[in-house]
């Protein structure tokens, strides 16, 4: 374990940034199958309909059609939500649950961060929106919703306009996380490091550094991944980003492995 990562954890100075890999791993549908199921609904065969844009522009597409995301977010709450789905079995939501993380930032939709929290008896702050900053409880647990939640149809970032505006970093969820990052160090987890949305806010955290007259006393950022990227290890590197490699070939043992070792 990294020294200076584990006594950012130990002292409550780390912020942890959660992708879909962590929510991947309770096996809930996959981005193949949502625009499989956008080419049904709107009567395209789904490897045709694949093949027209992004998953970004087929929402978008969608959305033109149908008038609204509402009918597509409904079906993805509740895809997404399955009643078979025991999150006090996800030994990785658990140890999500006991880490000392003050905050908690997510680009996933779903709300089974939240559910960890409530099965496991820790008290937290959902905010998704400018109105929930104002009933934050000093003290206690954020988990913020940075690319919207599924209670907020409006707050949803899924079209490609709704990204596009995303891109600006100007909304209020957007200066406090630049507030945020002031005075902690940043870990993410289940990320995809090809991913260009997430080296987009590697780049903006930098960028918020940078703005800073303390941007000299920047603490480090971390990223883990079970796959090796030497390309990675260097871009990320000039950003002050950190890789943080398992051996393990298997993602989810990988990921349960190292926050075992973090948080215990």
């Amino acid at each position: 374990m990294n020294a200076e990562l584990f006594h950012a954890h130990r002292t409550n100075k780390l912020m942890l940034f959660v992708g879909a890999g962590v929510s991947a791993n309770l096996n809930l549908p996959t981005w193949s199958q949502l625009t499989s199921h956008i080419a049904t609904e709107l009567g395209y065969d789904p490897k045709i309909f694949s093949t027209y844009g992004t998953a970004l522009a087929l929402a978008e597409f969608y959305k033109k059609k149908k008038g609204s995301l509402g009918p597509l977010r409904s079906w993805m709450d509740r895809e997404w939500h399955k009643r078979d789905v025991d999150i006090t079995q996800s030994e990785i939501h658990r140890l999500i649950t006991l880490g000392k993380f003050s905050r908690i930032y997510t680009t996933n939709y779903d709300r089974w961060l939240e559910i960890a929290h409530d099965k496991f008896g820790v008290p937290f702050d959902k905010i998704a929106s400018v109105a929930d900053l104002v009933s934050v409880t000093d003290g206690r647990r954020q988990i913020v919703k940075f690319h919207g939640d599924f209670d907020d149809d409006a707050s949803i970032v899924l079209d490609e306009t709704s990204y596009f505006q995303r891109l600006n970093y100007d909304s209020p969820l957007d200066i406090k996380l630049s507030n945020d990052v002031l005075g902690n160090s940043v870990l993410f987890i289940g990320y995809s490091l090809s991913d260009i949305n997430i080296r987009l806010l590697f780049y903006r955290l930098t960028e918020m550094w940078g703005r800073s007259a303390i941007s000299s006393a920047r603490p480090k950022s971390y990223v883990f991944t079970n796959r090796p990227n030497p390309v990675a290890l260097e871009v990320l590197g000039q950003w002050g980003i950190e890789m943080i490699v398992s051996e393990e070939d298997d993602p989810k043992k990988a990921l349960t492995d190292f926050l075992k070792e973090l948080v215990s």
